[in-house]
């Protein structure tokens, strides 16, 4: 088998991929309206779709066809594969009670952003992360810090992959200035974020590493700008999150 073999994605897994992807997005929907969707036969969903329903990977109702719970027990498992998840968990916890604030820990897997585990405060807002959420690093205060533990040769390999996609008119979307931005981050220690992914949100992140300096993940604090100023995320939420970073990093080279 050649590489580009290998490589080549096999087109009916891509096709049920696809349709989950959807579901999961936009919820209940019905064969014709995921054929439209994705530009394909009515008799090719059709077919992928009795295939998901009888593994258990989606569900049949009354409205249509929606994501099964089977899924759930593969991204629980996912989760808990990541020695990060237990031991950040009771740190996230913490902060948030301390801050009443939002806080997130983030990982990377194939060069791109997981929320595996968040926290709100009494004053947390909502915003369109989840735990489970995949994100581009470039957009997320997380995701930045991770991307400055990592040597710039990786982070070109990130860019390359994925690009610098925008989310709103704050976004990093220029190579070169993202990689001023991580110099600065590594220099100081912590990310910031304003208004890149949502607006009007601020947000802050630290990077997680293990004995080798390499990245393993972040724990981010997030919130609405007017509270979360420049003032106070340089100062006093940097160096809760950088405390709370630095226990974990130790905890999880004992776990």
């Amino acid at each position: 088998m050649t590489v580009d073999q290998q490589r080549r994605p096999v087109k009916t897994a891509a096709t049920s991929f696809a349709i989950l992807e959807r579901l999961k997005e936009q919820g209940t929907l019905g064969p014709t309206a995921l054929a439209s969707e994705l530009d394909l036969a009515k008799s090719t969903v059709h077919r992928h779709l009795k295939t998901l329903e009888q593994e258990g990977y989606v569900v049949l109702d009354e409205d249509g066809y929606r994501v099964g719970l089977r899924l759930l027990d593969f991204g629980i498992h996912a989760r808990n594969q990541h020695n990060l998840y237990e031991v950040a968990k009771p740190k996230v916890d913490e902060l948030a009670e301390q801050t009443g604030e939002k806080v997130w820990c983030v990982t990377e897997e194939q060069g791109r952003g997981y929320h595996l585990y968040g926290a709100g405060g009494k004053h947390s807002v909502r915003t369109p992360a989840r735990e489970g959420t995949r994100s581009y690093l470039h957009q997320l205060a997380a995701g930045k810090a991770i991307l400055s533990a990592f040597p710039d040769d990786r982070v070109d390999e990130i860019i390359d992959q994925h690009g610098l996609p925008a989310k709103t008119n704050a976004t990093i979307t220029d190579r070169d200035e993202l990689f001023e931005q991580l110099a600065t981050i590594r220099d100081r220690g912590f990310a910031l974020n304003r208004e890149e992914i949502v607006p009007k949100l601020h947000a802050v992140g630290v990077p997680i590493t293990d004995q080798a300096g390499n990245p393993v993940g972040a724990i981010s604090l997030s919130g609405p700008s007017n509270r979360l100023t420049d003032d106070r995320l340089e100062d006093e939420l940097a160096n809760l999150l950088l405390g709370a970073a630095n226990e974990v990093e130790i905890n999880l080279s004992f776990s």
